[in-house]
């Protein structure tokens, strides 16, 4: 049995990725993974890998911005699986690129949608039930972009720096329920997002070096260790054992152990 066996977990861009990597991986300790995205045909793929794999999915088309969607996908996930005890936000978007007063508002605002409404409506839709049954975690893939001011990078930057603050909030109003909240920062691999970006006429405009390092990481041997590492660090932190670090920001190259007894301590 795996460590996560009779949980139910949500993961949001789940269909390729990190979002992927890590439904696999809980799917693997044993948890029935809910796996959500706007793409129903990449989920498909994924679940039906999960379940070839002996594990237990349930695809759903969701757009995680969409306060009806979202309660449409909890609601389907509720009859198909259960109550979700482990909700992983991984839903984001790498653009727009330029200086602040040349970017689409519009565009430059929906990145805020995906990075920051979209955790708060599925954290909004989940929190209930995991309050009312005293048990329940929630991870939110964050980025080395809270520790950096990235000209030209704004959107993206803006949106995990207030992601990583919603998290602390809800964590300490957790405090005594059974509930935790963690941030967590993937790492670097190369994904669709990271495709996405190298390929956009903005980012090789204003983002040359970033360009060039995804050009170069794309063919390196550790090209997608991270999302296996991420995968792990997701399981270590919804098992339980370091829910004294609720709210906080957590990275993959950490003792946890270490940083657990400081806390402790304190």
């Amino acid at each position: 049995m795996g460590c996560l066996e009779g949980q139910v977990a949500l993961v949001t861009g789940a269909g390729r990725g990190f979002g992927r990597a890590i439904a696999e991986r809980l799917a693997g300790e044993g948890a029935k993974v809910a796996v959500a995205s706007r793409t129903i045909g990449q989920l498909q793929e994924v679940a039906a890998g999960i379940s070839e794999s002996g594990g237990t999915a349930h695809a759903v088309a969701c757009d995680v911005t969409d306060p009806a969607s979202v309660a449409a996908a909890i609601a389907d996930i509720g009859q198909a699986l259960g109550p979700v005890d482990l909700l992983i936000s991984n839903a984001a978007v790498p653009g727009p690129f330029g200086p602040l007063w040349e970017v689409s508002g519009e565009d430059w605002w929906r990145a805020q949608e995906v990075h920051q409404r979209a955790p708060m409506l599925l954290m909004q839709a989940v929190l209930p039930g995991m309050i009312e049954r005293g048990r329940g975690r929630i991870l939110c893939i964050s980025a080395k972009a809270v520790r950096i001011v990235a000209p030209h990078l704004s959107a993206y930057c803006v949106g995990k720096v207030a992601l990583n603050r919603l998290v602390e909030q809800v964590g300490v109003e957790l405090r005594g329920t059974g509930v935790a909240a963690f941030s967590l920062d993937p790492g670097f691999a190369f994904t669709q997002l990271g495709r996405d970006t190298m390929e956009s006429p903005d980012a090789q405009k204003y983002l040359g070096g970033m360009v060039e390092r995804l050009k170069s990481k794309q063919t390196e041997p550790d090209a997608f260790d991270d999302l296996a590492r991420t995968a792990d660090r997701c399981v270590e932190l919804a098992s339980g054992r370091y829910d004294v670090l609720s709210g906080g920001f957590v990275t993959l190259d950490e003792d946890l152990q270490q940083r657990l007894a400081e806390a402790e301590a304190d």
